[in-house]
């Protein structure tokens, strides 16, 4: 493997440690943290600054080592949290996310961003060590400090922080060096500690002056000869007293270590239970390219293709005469189902991937609102292709903030109406056939209709006094339409359920609102779990084939004459079972040219969405694995169409969009508009 092929790998990982850094981070209760959380979020920076030394990335090294010294002090009950330290740490966690996308893109981080962190985590750190610098009663002591590798320009800084820590008696400096006499009543690994922020362990050594010769002078070339310190035959005075983990490797340094009392806050070993666990989770998994993934998952569609055609081929043969083919085309098929099963499967990615990054948005977002939200997720393990799950984020952020800004109301709201203080919010998740079906929930004011109304009125919206409940919610998701009374940084501008809605159509999915007043809304989304291949119900209309979904299909029947009944104008109910369906001509909706059969033709039940209505088609021809072809990058968009399809015989068929199509106009007013064929899409 190249380097490159190793840094990739590295970029994933630490996306992975971060999300974890940051998660454990919210989850921290500051009054009693518990200390296998401070654990993980030590880890996750050591490997961070690990993996940044292997690679050369100096800046998120040096960002995570500071971070980590921090932690170190956290978990080894030396510094006690409080909110604002959180928060310093969770702004620490975006500003190395923002380097390693840097690194990632091959540019330089942030430098102005950069010094800010290191400053505001070193301020921290000196805080902590300026009381033990000027304790009295203390007895001070002469040490002997070395800092080796240090450029000419940190070197006036470290003396500067030394010189907070005590008096400098001597000093001796070159172009890769700093070496001082400190009388201080600090302790050594207090010093250390200090240094830590800045410099790695390696490149610190601290050492008690026995006795400083006259000829000890303060030129700018080190004289080896200068300094007496304890004889060698005295270990205790000659060993640093700190010194770096024994796993520690050059170019990445562990926490300080005291070689005293504190040697026991040390980083602590896997337990067993731990350290096989990741050696398997590592052993039995492996990263792979998506495009790889596209690549095999595109043949194994011109495979169900080729299959098809097989299959169609076949069927005219004799059973008698061809019993082997046959069994074996059959194998087959059945080998070729699982095949893009076990492939589809790679592609699935669970909803945590999405819903693990709204805790923070939650917790920023309410922090900036003055409002206390419990975030409650659900449906974690639900899984949805990688392509859907990375285009789902932006517009369930949209209804996160929306929920947030427009539905929970503030804490003396709440309390005023008798609701907790604290407001709710739900994200959801959950298979439902072959969907998925999203809510983001909230127990908020819930929509106003009137104000809804009253703002779609003014903007020339033609709007019955009879419209139900359901409609005037939908009316939130039309171009431009915003309730917010002042534009804010967070809503207010009428672009965002606009975008919510075309971005959902456009994974061929479907948005609904519920909503309550004073009691809160919720949005529900459906999606389908892939749209690289789906099991569709074919039907023919004249010449035409069209394929359903067969998840949208509830049942299907031949219609009798005393079960129709006259609407409004043209348009005609089915009654099934008590329970009257709006019916839709397939022919008249797509203007299909041709005779239409002798016989009644076959209705299809159909459902999707919360719609539900009956489908008059010539002909149903049975179940077909189809590949599906975007339609609108090989052809155009078609209102009523989702997509089209190879049959077996070479042939295109449109796959319906079965809520859209129950929402067309009359064909009259719309036949130059619906009018399509396979034809014109093949060509």
């Amino acid at each position: 493997m190249e380097l490159n092929d190793f840094s990739q790998i590295f970029f994933s990982e630490a996306e992975e440690l971060l999300a974890e850094m940051e998660l454990h981070l919210l989850q921290l209760d500051i009054a009693a943290p518990d200390i296998e959380q401070l654990n993980a979020i030590f880890r996750a920076a050591h490997s961070l600054k690990g993996g940044a030394g292997t690679f050369g990335f100096d800046a998120l090294q040096k960002t995570t080592h500071l971070l980590e010294n921090l932690l170190d002090e956290a978990r080894s009950g030396e510094r006690r949290l409080d909110r604002a330290m959180v928060q310093l740490l969770l702004e620490s966690k975006d500003i190395m996310q923002n380097q390693l996308a840097a690194y990632r893109a091959a540019q330089p981080p942030d430098e102005d961003r950069f010094q800010y962190i290191c400053e505001a985590l070193r301020q921290i750190a000196l805080e902590a060590a300026e009381p033990a610098a000027i304790a009295g009663d203390a007895a001070e002591a002469e040490l002997c400090i070395t800092l080796s590798d240090v450029k000419e320009g940190e070197q006036t800084l470290l003396r500067q922080e030394l010189e907070n820590l005590g008096t400098l008696r001597h000093q001796e400096q070159t172009s890769k060096s700093l070496k001082v006499v400190l009388a201080t009543a600090t302790p050594a690994d207090d010093i250390r500690a200090v240094l830590g922020f800045v410099l790695n362990d390696t490149q610190i050594a601290i050492e008690p002056v026995v006795a400083v010769p006259a000829a000890f002078t303060l030129t700018a070339e080190p004289e080896p000869a200068a300094f007496a310190l304890a004889a060698p035959s005295a270990p205790t005075s000659t060993v640093p007293l700190t010194a770096p983990a024994p796993n520690a490797s050059p170019g990445t340094s562990s926490a300080p270590v005291p070689a005293t009392s504190k040697a026991t806050s040390s980083p602590p070993a896997p337990t067993p239970s731990t350290a096989p666990r990741a050696a398997s989770q590592e052993s039995s998994s492996i990263r792979v390219a998506v495009s790889k993934v596209d690549q095999i998952i595109n043949q194994v569609g011109e495979l169900i293709i080729t299959q098809a055609m097989l299959s169609q081929l076949t069927q005219t043969l004799d059973n008698a005469n061809h019993d082997a083919l046959l069994n074996c085309v059959a194998q087959m098929e059945r080998n070729t189902r699982e095949l893009q099963e076990s492939v589809m499967s790679i592609r699935m990615m669970p909803m945590d991937y999405v819903f693990s990054r709204f805790p923070r948005l939650v917790h920023d977002l309410g922090s900036r609102l003055d409002k206390e939200i419990e975030l409650t997720l659900k449906g974690g393990s639900a899984e949805l292709d990688k392509s859907l799950i990375e285009r789902i984020i932006d517009p369930l952020t949209h209804l996160v903030r929306n929920s947030l800004d427009h539905g929970i109301e503030s804490k003396a709201q709440r309390i005023a109406q008798g609701k907790p203080g604290t407001g709710n919010l739900t994200l959801s998740a959950e298979h439902h056939g072959g969907n998925i079906v999203i809510e983001v929930i909230d127990d908020g004011a819930g929509l106003n209709r009137e104000k809804i109304l009253v703002k779609a009125r003014s903007q020339g919206m033609s709007i019955s006094d009879t419209i139900s409940d359901d409609e005037v919610w939908m009316l939130i998701f039309a171009a431009g339409f915003s309730t917010a009374e002042s534009v804010t940084d967070v809503s207010g501008r009428g672009v965002g359920m606009d975008v919510v809605r075309r971005n959902i159509l456009a994974m061929g999915g479907h948005v609904e609102v519920q909503s309550w007043q004073g009691k809160g809304t919720t949005v529900r989304i459906l999606l389908p779990l892939t749209l690289a291949i789906l099991d569709g119900m074919l039907v023919r209309v004249a010449e035409e084939i069209y394929v359903l979904p067969l998840g949208a299909v509830m049942e299907s029947l031949m219609p009798q004459e005393e079960m129709l009944y006259r609407y409004v104008g043209d348009e005609r109910l089915l009654q099934v079972r008590g329970e009257y369906l709006p019916l839709v001509m397939l022919r008249q909706r797509f203007s299909v040219s041709g005779q239409a059969p002798s016989d009644n033709g076959i209705v299809v039940i159909v459902q999707s969405a919360g719609c539900r209505y009956a489908l008059w088609v010539d002909q149903l021809i049975g179940q077909q694995q189809v590949v599906v072809k975007n339609l609108e990058q090989n052809y155009r968009k078609v209102t009523g169409v989702s997509a089209a399809t190879i049959l077996g015989d070479g042939s295109v068929a449109l796959i319906l969009d079965v809520v859209e199509l129950a929402t067309l106009a009359h064909p009259q007013e719309n036949a130059d508009r619906l009018r399509v064929s396979q034809q014109e899409v093949a060509a």
